[in-house]
This record gives C-alpha cells, sequence and structure tokens, in this order.
C-alpha cells in the first residue's frame, strides 16, 4: 500500500469514527438510562438465563451500541453504565482501535458481568480500566435451546456480545479501554 493510499484510509476511517462518536458522545443521563433498559430487555429475551445471571452479579457493565467503524484503520466507541442492584452507580465509555481488513460500519450491546465482589472492586479503583491487560472477560456462548448454564460459569467477569438478531459469534472484546464519564 502506497503512502498516499494509507494516509487517505486513516483519514477516512478516522472521519468515519469521529462522526458516530459525536454523535453517541451527546447522550445524556437519562438517555443512556433508558438504552441501558432496552439493552437488558433485549438481553433478557434473547439469553435463557441472563435475568438470573444479572441479579447473582456484584454488577453489570452495559454499552446499549458500541459503533465500530473502518477502513483499514478503525476503532469503536460507546457510552454506558454501571449498575448494582437494578440502580445506575456511574457512566462509562469504551474505546478502541484495530488494524486490518475492515470496511464499514457495525453496531453492536456490550454486556459485562462481574460475579464476584473483588472483580467489581478491581474494576472501579482503574482510571482506565482495559480489558485483557488489567482483567480478562470471559465471552459467553449461548448453548442448545438458547440458553445459559449458569452453573456451569466460574469465571469472575463474563461479557456477551449481541446485535439485532441475538449473540454473536467470534468477536473479542481484547485491547477495549473502558473508562468512567461525567453524566
Amino acid at each position: 500500500m502506497s503512502p498516499k493510499t494509507l494516509a487517505l484510509n486513516i483519514f477516512l476511517a478516522l472521519t468515519v469514527l469521529v462522526g458516530a462518536a459525536r454523535g453517541a458522545q451527546a447522550a445524556s443521563a437519562y438517555e443512556i438510562d433508558a438504552d441501558v433498559d432496552a439493552a437488558l430487555h433485549h438481553f433478557y429475551r434473547t439469553v435463557g438465563g441472563a435475568r438470573e445471571l444479572v441479579r447473582d452479579a456484584a454488577g453489570v457493565l452495559v454499552f446499549p451500541s458500541v459503533v465500530k467503524a473502518g477502513m483499514g484503520f478503525g476503532g469503536e466507541y460507546g457510552e454506558g453504565a454501571l449498575r448494582r442492584q437494578g440502580h445506575t452507580e456511574a457512566y462509562y465509555n469504551t474505546v478502541s482501535a484495530s488494524f486490518g481488513f475492515q470496511l464499514g460500519v457495525q453496531a453492536r450491546t456490550v454486556i459485562i458481568l462481574f460475579m464476584t465482589d473483588e472483580a467489581l472492586y478491581s474494576f472501579r479503583r482503574k482510571h482506565g480500566w482495559k480489558v485483557g491487560v488489567d482483567g480478562s472477560v470471559a465471552l459467553i456462548t449461548v448453548g442448545v435451546g438458547g440458553s445459559v448454564d449458569t452453573n456451569q460459569i466460574t469465571k469472575p467477569v463474563i461479557g456477551f456480545i449481541l446485535d439485532q438478531k441475538g449473540l454473536m459469534y467470534n468477536l473479542t472484546l481484547e485491547g477495549s479501554k473502558i473508562s468512567r464519564i461525567d453524566r
């Protein structure tokens, strides 16, 4: 790839990402909470056993819409809320960058469950928590019948990635940086 083509790809990818992030950054606390409620209801309808997992978790971090855009270089951005016992405790954003074959824009929902108080405390004490560095997230796949066997979940931090149709497979959260924001 020539330097001119590379520079053009970087410029286009950043333009798409900044445009998507600007729209996402405008969300108020009320809008984020409403989107989190909708994302959780979709999660409960899509994944059997999800309501029990959320109920048993020390905390649940929900990013209702994480927008990924790229053209060679890419990135993703989303805003969400950390809930404990059904109430919003704080607001967060997630940001990541990537390089490789990619073209287009995609939105997805990311739900991270902290199953122990220790895992939640470790997350909350970091100013910027990087997945894979500060903590790992075990992505859960759904078994036969569209449900999760809650007895088989032993990891302290688990995650789900959903699109409009349901649970998404073969994706990763590695490299995503999650930071607290004011709303």
